[in-house]
């Protein structure tokens, strides 16, 4: 593989509906096919209406990192955003955080995707096929997300497609053949705080259009439009798809079987079949957006100096990122072949609110930067983001922090390693973006 240094610029092939793509993966993956069991149980008739609890507290978290997308034009996201804001230490922070929870969610959402398929082919029930298609199936997202970024999203695109038909179908069939009106009943607030952190994180990786800004045309102005609009038409589509469900009443098949269940009401194996594949489909969604975005990610701490300067190489072939890309495959291959790689699935969420908490933060640190005052609602809604995620973070369990801890101890000593040997040389190699341009 031929490769040359990051002189060369990375071609901006992403427009809006590439950029939306993005986000609606990260969001509608494995969750839509557990929540809607999960829910009614938890609060019944009220399940549709978490799914908007869960949206409006995302919503000031999502509000800070259109802002903040309105600024740069590079790589990073988050990254980019605290690396400007609180230097180079806590930029690294807030992108190791989303880099392990990106990483192991990538490894374990490949198991899921593989449980799935041996549902249609039985051969993969055996633990040692199981565990050689989940790597298989990283591989194969890794060799898409090398040839190109055009690819990538072209791919992405079929894929949202295959998993969003099938639920569409649920939905007007559901609710077309079975008596929509199911009531409301306002839960017990025992209730609703024992579903609302599922509600919230079903919305986590609406941010992932960030983090490619350096691909996108006219990052400043798309990506921002494509944070708002797919958080609205995601919220719609997870409370029509738990409606269906209600409305053909809730069937015996529970967690991730849920949908799969209430489409064999509606039409039959066929109906469970196709959900099935939708389920496949959708979580290879979510691994493909995740495989381009999180590499873009490592890139952009490769142009601040964050991370030796290798992991900024770009492919004289596909123009990609391909040290990136390729390091980011086998670390979750790596961790899809680990029998302990699981249990650091439960600190993942909490170690993505790190740089959540990180980036609303920034905001109001950037804007006393600027000359020109800045919007009126920047400082409410940055104030409403770091409440929200303080509150979802101390909901977290002791056992979750403790592997936080753990994660976070690595990521800083990967950090002084790095930069006891490469600030100099990539600060030197490297122009610093400014919050204006974002330009490296």
């Amino acid at each position: 593989m031929q490769i040359i240094e990051n002189q060369a610029e990375l071609p901006r092939t992403v427009g809006f509906w590439g950029a939306a793509l993005l986000p609606v993966n990260g969001m509608i993956g494995a969750a839509i096919f557990a929540l809607p069991a999960l829910l009614v149980t938890g609060v019944g008739s009220f399940a549709p209406w978490m799914m908007l609890v869960g949206a409006l507290l995302v919503l000031p978290i999502a509000l800070v990192f259109a802002a903040l997308a309105g600024r740069f034009e590079a790589h990073g996201g988050p990254v980019l955003y605290a690396t400007q804001a609180f230097g180079p230490f806590l930029g690294f922070q807030a992108g190791w955080s989303r880099y392990a929870s990106g990483v192991v969610s990538v490894a374990a959402n490949s198991h899921v995707a593989i449980a799935y398929l041996a549902v249609l082919f039985p051969v993969l029930a055996d633990p040692l096929l199981k565990t050689a298609a989940a790597a298989g199936f990283i591989i194969a997202i890794t060799a898409i997300n090398l040839v190109g970024m055009r690819a990538s999203v072209g791919v992405l695109g079929v894929i949202t497609t295959g998993k969003l038909v099938p639920l569409i179908g649920l939905v007007i069939l559901g609710l077309a053949t079975r008596d929509p009106a199911i009531g409301f009943a306002l839960p017990e607030f025992g209730d609703l705080e024992s579903v609302v952190l599922l509600s919230f994180y079903a919305y986590t990786a609406f941010e992932n259009a960030t983090f490619a800004a350096g691909e996108t045309k006219d990052p400043r102005r798309t990506i921002p439009r494509a944070l708002m609009v797919t958080l609205v038409a995601v919220t719609l589509f997870y409370m029509l798809v738990i409606w269906a469900y209600l409305a053909v009443g809730p069937v015996s098949g529970e967690g991730e079987n849920a949908l799969a269940a209430a489409a064999q009401v509606l039409a039959g194996p066929a109906g469970a079949i196709a959900l099935a594949v939708a389920a496949v489909f959708s979580i290879a969604g979510n691994t493909l957006g995740g495989g381009i975005v999180i590499p873009r990610m490592t890139y952009g701490m490769a142009e601040s100096g964050l991370l030796p300067s290798v992991f900024g190489h770009i492919s004289r072939r596909f123009l990609t990122p391909d040290v990136s890309i390729l390091f980011f495959g086998a670390v979750a291959v790596g961790f899809s072949l680990s029998a302990g790689f699981a249990t650091l699935a439960v600190a993942s969420t909490l170690s993505r609110l790190i740089t959540y908490l990180l980036t609303a933060l920034a905001l109001p640190v950037l804007n006393r930067r600027e000359t020109s005052p800045s919007p009126a609602w920047h400082l409410p809604i940055a104030v409403l983001a770091v409440i929200t995620t303080l509150w979802v973070a101390s909901q977290a369990s002791g056992e979750a922090y403790r592997i936080l801890a753990l994660m976070l101890a690595v990521g800083c000593g990967l950090y002084f390693l790095a930069r006891r040997g490469i600030a100099p040389a990539g600060q030197a190699a490297h122009k610093r973006p400014t919050a204006r341009d974002g330009s490296a």
